[in-house]
């Protein structure tokens, strides 16, 4: 634990403007940003060996076959992690940043005529250096615990539990009931009131990862993920195939990390990587102890949109009060029965390609929802 940490605090701020348009109706125009500073940066695993920042990135040290390093006055033995006296160590450094800024809009109606609504859509960007709480992966979409606490800058991206848009839409109409009807009838056709729900948002963002539980970068941390390169050629500006829970990553966006010339491969890179287990034929710039230059969480899982829908009955009593209320009620929940799939499974289906560098075959697979199928529940609610 960080012995003197500097003070974390964070910094909040928002501009608003609302206008009436009609008696009942009014808008909402706001800007919410915040900043946090100093914030907890907590790697589950610090006890790992340090790499070197070169013009190609982060490079891990230079191994055999068998894991040993090849240059330096320990060529032959082992790399060395921070403190070999323990397993892992758990971190705490007060080095996180945060950053959030988005754009709201509102249109609100009050309750006229027997009908009110609202709409809400909010566009907005959290970054952060890391979203760890308690534990390095506190979210199913993160990636396991920060390795670079060195230097938190080479973790920045979108917070874990970023949602780029949001878009709510909800209204309530009280349905008339006929004044003619009297007795029995007019108890069966007042009181009705029929409510709606849809929401729609774009997904959370995942990391791609390879080699997971294999070491490819010869970290010797018991956080053994590791970054793939992403590539730019043509169809590679977007890195997901929108709607296809079966190929949702376009793998052939990603590759290995590569050496960007011969000689930097000469120089820096392992000619035998220990997780290959043979030596790399000549000209295969492979460099898997080189951190890939795919960032976190730079993909975004499927979106979500959902309908829910409610039928009340409001029964009045008046016989013991002028506000007994016996409300029955009917909520359906995703009442399209949409299919919301959550990311892929980290590290499951996020691992581009094995330690050996070939691909899994499975990255990219949905085999989650983020939402239940529809649910339908009555209920009674006394109301007094």
């Amino acid at each position: 634990i960080e012995p003197n940490p500097k003070r974390n605090y964070v910094m909040q701020w928002n501009l608003n403007v609302q206008y009436q348009l009609t008696p009942s109706l009014t808008s909402l125009v706001a800007y919410v940003g915040s900043r946090g500073i100093h914030q907890p940066y907590r790697p589950d695993d610090a006890d790992i060996v340090l790499p070197t920042l070169t013009s190609a990135g982060y490079l891990f040290p230079r191994v055999d076959a068998d894991g040993n390093l090849l240059d330096g006055p320990n060529a032959g033995m082992a790399p060395a992690r921070i403190n070999e006296n323990y397993g892992s160590v758990r971190g705490m450094f007060y080095e996180g940043r945060s950053y959030f800024n988005a754009l709201e809009l509102q249109l609100a109606k009050r309750m006229s005529h027997g009908f009110q609504a609202q709409g809400t859509f909010t566009w907005g960007r959290s970054v952060d250096t890391s979203s760890a709480t308690v534990a390095g992966d506190a979210f199913g979409n993160s990636i396991a615990s920060p390795q670079f606490f060195f230097d938190p800058r080479a973790n920045r991206g979108p917070s874990d539990y970023n949602i780029g848009k949001t878009l709510v839409i909800n209204g309530l109409w009280e349905v008339p009931s006929p004044k003619s009807i009297t007795g029995p009838a007019h108890f069966l056709t007042e009181g009705w009131q029929l409510g709606l729900i849809f929401t729609a948002s774009s997904g959370v963002p995942f990391s791609p990862t390879f080699g997971t539980g294999d070491d490819p970068a010869g970290t010797l941390s018991s956080d053994d993920w590791a970054y793939p390169n992403r590539l730019t050629g043509p169809g590679c500006h977007s890195l997901i195939n929108a709607g296809n829970p079966d190929h949702y990553i376009k793998t052939d966006c990603f590759s290995v990390p590569m050496a960007p010339s011969q000689a930097f491969f000469d120089a820096n890179c392992d000619p035998a990587p220990p997780t290959l287990g043979e030596a790399l034929l000549p000209g295969d710039l492979r460099c898997f102890n080189l951190r890939g230059n795919a960032g976190r969480n730079i993909l975004t899982g499927p979106g979500t949109t959902e309908v829910d829908f409610s039928i009340f009955k409001n029964n009045y009593i008046r016989k013991i009060s002028e506000n007994f209320n016996v409300q029955f009620r009917a909520e359906i929940f995703n009442l399209l029965n949409h299919a919301n799939f959550a990311p892929p499974v980290t590290p499951d289906n996020s691992d581009i390609f094995n330690s050996a560098g070939a691909p899994t075959g499975i990255a990219g697979v949905l085999t989650r929802t983020s939402t239940t199928a529809r649910e339908i529940q009555f209920a009674i609610k006394v109301i007094f």
